[in-house]
């Protein structure tokens, strides 16, 4: 086993952002009280800043319509009954949106085409005057409602992924850029300080669609706040039953692709540096596929989380909870779901990977493609490692790490485990015959075996070192803190002679 010797005064490159945003299926779906749990659980636990998802505009939050009046004259009308109470919840939770302008309402639409089980309609406006209107008018609801200082702080992206036929009619790419100028003007004659952005584009030709975009926005000169694209990191499904299988990608590809966009974007002297925010993220494109659910997606997801801050100011993990209905309702607790959090909410091994991230504060003094270690100001350690096992990667991973200490200096080391034996709610439900409707006594048990192991040490600086030494199962995620400490025991309080007496 290799010794890593760790130097305090060194600095690696990490830029945490894990906490920027979250996604979520449709937000009609927010009105379901279940959904909300989830939320509320994922925001106790862990807490983002902004949430993105679908269908703003979508015709089951029922914001446009038309009618005509006494004289057969075309009008249009707005109902924010849905969206307050909607926008109300997000806000109790702390968390704001990151707005997803769209799809179109069926009222409003130029065709017929729709997407998913919910029936997001995904043409263009039949007119695009009174698109334009709908989200002014929208956006001003929001500042009278909630403030208008608040909602400025809201970032506004225009569509979400048009360069797939299914999210925008034929992939139009001139028909969205057109959409974009116009909507982006509509935008900024509200208030000149909303931060808009897109194009929101997703996988396919996506290195042309961000140059096309850029040449779009430059020769328009459209200051253009920041460039949103998505990011996913599995090969096409083996479909089987209701369920999709992929195989994991090389994460270098992915971050090759990634930093593809930073070059182009950069080419542009005008839009250099701009922020870059992957609004969708996960390993799997599909709500169906189980590698969701396991401890796999955990470690693997905490390798993509330990690079994708080095180009982008915010990735939004694609989604928090498994109330989510593109394909459909699901019919089992574990069915492949984005979520961090199953129905009944229940915590899967990923969900833990940011929690892991979220306690990272502080500098970073080493990176590896298998750990992170931060140094706080207190002069504390925190890390995080993992060992996603894939492909022709096989077996435990050892790591040790010598941590410069005073000589005696008293330190405890926390571990929190989340790996296939100690944290592994899927295989439980699996064992228990995998029941599609859950008691409570069934989901208090899932609960049960969805928790990490938590290991106590005390240890003591000899030669101004500290070792940890690791063993990695296959597709763990382990997190640690390894802090100075000085004991203040009660008066008589003996720890050590606690397991050693005996009774009379």
């Amino acid at each position: 086993m290799k010794e890593i010797i760790l130097d305090r005064s060194h600095t690696e490159e990490f830029h945490n952002h894990v906490d920027f945003c979250i996604g979520t299926g449709r937000m009609g779906l927010a009105l379901q009280k279940e959904y909300m749990a989830q939320l509320k659980y994922v925001q106790d636990r862990i807490g983002f800043t902004h949430i993105r998802g679908h269908g703003l505009f979508a015709d089951d939050m029922a914001i446009y319509h038309e009618y005509q009046d006494e004289n057969g004259v075309t009008k249009a009308e707005y109902n924010f009954t849905y969206l307050d109470l909607v926008m109300d919840s997000y806000l109790e939770l702390h968390i704001k949106p990151f707005l997803e302008l769209g799809f179109m309402p069926g009222d409003l639409a130029g065709g017929t085409q729709t997407v998913f089980y919910w029936k997001g309609n995904v043409t263009p406006p039949k007119d695009e005057n009174r698109w334009c209107e709908l989200v002014q008018v929208t956006l001003l609801h929001l500042m009278e409602r909630y403030g208008a200082e608040e909602v400025i702080t809201w970032p506004v992206e225009v569509w979400n992924e048009p360069n797939l036929k299914g999210f925008w009619e034929n992939a139009d790419m001139e028909k969205y850029f057109h959409l974009f100028e116009i909507t982006f003007h509509a935008v900024k004659e509200v208030d000149p300080r909303f931060k808009v952005g897109g194009p929101a584009i997703c996988g396919v030709d996506d290195e042309r669609w961000i140059r096309e975009f850029m040449k779009f926005c430059s020769g328009r000169q459209l200051p253009v706040d920041f460039i949103t694209r998505h990011h996913y990191t599995t090969e096409l499904p083996e479909n089987k039953g209701r369920y999709g299988y992929q195989k994991l990608s090389d994460p270098e590809f992915g971050f090759r692709n990634l930093k593809s966009t930073r070059d182009i974007v950069d080419e542009f002297e005008e839009y250099r540096g701009k922020e870059i925010h992957l609004t969708e993220f996960n390993t799997s494109y599909i709500p169906n596929n189980p590698i969701h659910d396991t401890n796999l997606n955990a470690a693997y997801i905490a390798h993509q989380l330990s690079r994708l801050g080095d180009h982008h100011s915010s990735y939004s993990y694609w989604t928090f909870g498994d109330i989510f209905e593109e394909f459909g309702v699901p019919f089992t607790p574990f069915h492949g779901g984005f979520g961090l959090v199953a129905n009944g909410c229940i915590p899967k091994p990923t969900f833990y990977t940011f929690q892991f991230f979220k306690h990272l504060t502080g500098r970073c003094i080493y990176r590896s493609e298998h750990a992170l270690v931060i140094i706080d100001d207190a002069g504390d350690y925190r890390g995080i490692l993992w060992n996603p096992v894939y492909g022709e990667k096989k077996g435990k991973k050892e790591l040790s790490f010598r941590f410069p200490a005073k000589n005696k200096e008293q330190y405890s080391l926390i571990r929190r485990t989340v790996d296939e034996d100690t944290c592994n709610p899927l295989k439980v439900w699996h064992v228990m015959g995998e029941p599609a409707s859950l008691t409570k006594e069934q989901k208090d048990l899932l609960k049960e075996a969805a928790q990490p192991l938590v290991t106590p040490q005390n240890l003591t600086a000899a030669e101004e070192w500290i070792t940890c030494s690791f063993t990695l199962k296959e597709n763990a995620v382990e997190y640690f803190e390894l802090k100075k400490v000085i004991m203040k025991s009660d008066r008589g309080y003996v720890y050590e002679q606690i397991n050693r007496m005996e009774s009379k």
